[in-house]
């Protein structure tokens, strides 16, 4: 199979503050910040299109609604989002949240060891209680793999 043609995507998500997702997403995450007005801002999160727009229905204390559904015994939010890196990568952003205290809904692991679509894996929350998954496969092949 050729070499996809990668795009950048999209995502908007809702947020409860534009200031606590702004210092969140640039200083914990590392994006990079784009335009931005009172009631959104354009991050870079690995070469990606992320838009947080104020969500005033949430309040100030809000947070997104989720569910949880079962993957390799653990209750993973839904939805969710986020990037999958190499694994170099995924362990130096671990260890930056870590040392920067972020509480884990699903602390950094391997799923499906030893087993086709191995990857390692974390899931958390931003201020707002959107669930952020960043991953890396042990063989990048294994992404689109149904077996």
């Amino acid at each position: 199979m050729a070499n996809p043609i990668h795009f950048p995507f999209h995502l908007a998500i809702p947020v409860r503050n534009i200031a606590e997702s702004k210092a969140f997403y640039i200083d914990t995450l590392g994006c990079q910040p784009g335009r931005s007005s009172d009631h959104w801002i354009d991050l870079d999160l690995y070469g990606h299109q992320l838009v947080c727009h104020l969500d005033q229905s949430l309040g100030d204390e809000g947070k997104v609604n989720l569910i949880n559904n079962d993957v390799d015994d653990h209750g993973v939010p839904v939805p969710h989002f986020g990037v999958v890196l190499d694994m170099q990568r995924w362990q130096d952003l671990a260890d930056k949240l870590k040392s920067a205290g972020i509480e884990f809904i699903i602390e950094p692991y391997i799923r499906f060891k030893d087993m086709p679509g191995e990857q390692a894996t974390l899931f958390f929350l931003d201020p707002s209680g959107n669930a952020l998954e960043f991953k890396a496969f042990k063989d990048i092949s294994q992404l689109f793999n149904a077996n």
